[in-house]
């Protein structure tokens, strides 16, 4: 059985050099390199400034689309650069999907860092998703972003993925406190949903984060699974990022949730940080595989 990030189709870097420059001459001649890859994008960086994302899946095009009409009106919005989309790509004969090009956001992902390092950034993760949080979800809904299709929070629903996976952590001997984690996913029960409704990111977690030198977070890119929804979505960052420490620092500056939306979060965070280990083993993806393990431990933290 396949797993949910294999692809459907793979732009190459010939290919994608051709698509560039065909529909974007100004950049020609492109200097293109891969620069990664992910569920539902193939990523270049052409002449050292642009990042293009070619989709992968058919799930992805769609998720395109909403980038395309909400980004550009979040970019002067929030506190924490973003992936500004600058070039509009259109299915032709050689690739039937459409694709964006966006100024690079640059900097480091901060998948391994220490506590310290992870609580500088405490105030400015809650700030800015303060203001996401805040952009009126009937204009974004009328810039084209979805509701949750997914289900995203649905314990009931995907509990038993997760315990799945949890248990292939475990056959691959990958994580040293397997036991506590199955424990942890086990005792979980459905919790409800917030009533409040709103923009969120939707896919929060340390390959979608840019640091500085120091590890304090600076930008946040992909935006590909961007929606109306519950913020414990986005909240679910506060568990698999920030030590025990400086949760309440964040809450201090974010503002004050229920104890459901909490829980609700680091359920998430869970189900989000071990699918992305297993990506990053399977990718044979050292760091990936690492910084999950950083962020297990923070979210069994008591």
């Amino acid at each position: 059985m396949g797993n949910i990030w294999d692809p459907e189709q793979v732009v190459s870097e010939k290919l994608a050099r051709t698509l560039i420059e065909r529909q974007f001459p100004e950049l020609a001649p492109a200097k293109v390199s891969a620069l990664g890859e992910g569920y539902d994008n193939t990523v270049y960086l052409v002449n050292e400034r642009y990042v293009f994302r070619f989709p992968r899946r058919q799930i992805a095009v769609g998720l395109l689309r909403a980038e395309s009409g909400i980004l550009p009106k979040l970019a002067d919005h929030l506190p924490l650069q973003i992936s500004k989309p600058l070039f509009f790509g259109n299915p032709d004969a050689e690739f039937s999907w459409p694709f964006l090009g966006y100024e690079k956001v640059r900097g480091y992902l901060p998948v391994i860092l220490t506590h310290e390092e992870r609580a500088r950034s405490a105030a400015d993760l809650a700030q800015f998703l303060r203001a996401l949080h805040h952009f009126p979800a009937e204009q974004a809904a009328a810039l084209g972003v979805p509701d949750d299709e997914l289900g995203r929070l649905d314990i009931g629903k995907r509990k038993m993925a997760l315990l799945q996976r949890v248990d292939q952590l475990a056959m691959q001997n990958l994580y040293h406190r397997v036991g506590k984690l199955r424990q942890y996913v086990e005792k979980t029960d459905p919790i409800p949903l917030a009533e409040q409704r709103c923009l969120v990111h939707g896919d929060l977690h340390i390959r979608n984060l840019i640091s500085n030198q120091l590890g304090r977070v600076t930008g946040v890119i992909d935006w590909g699974d961007v929606h109306i929804g519950d913020p414990a979505v986005d909240l679910s960052i506060v568990y698999s990022f920030l030590p025990y420490g400086a949760r309440s620092q964040f809450f201090a500056v974010y503002g004050e949730v229920s104890d459901a939306t909490k829980a609700l979060a680091r359920w998430k965070a869970a189900f989000t940080t071990v699918s992305l280990f297993m990506y990053g083993y399977d990718r044979q993806n050292a760091d990936i595989v690492e910084g999950c393990r950083q962020s297990l431990d923070l979210i069994l933290e008591d």
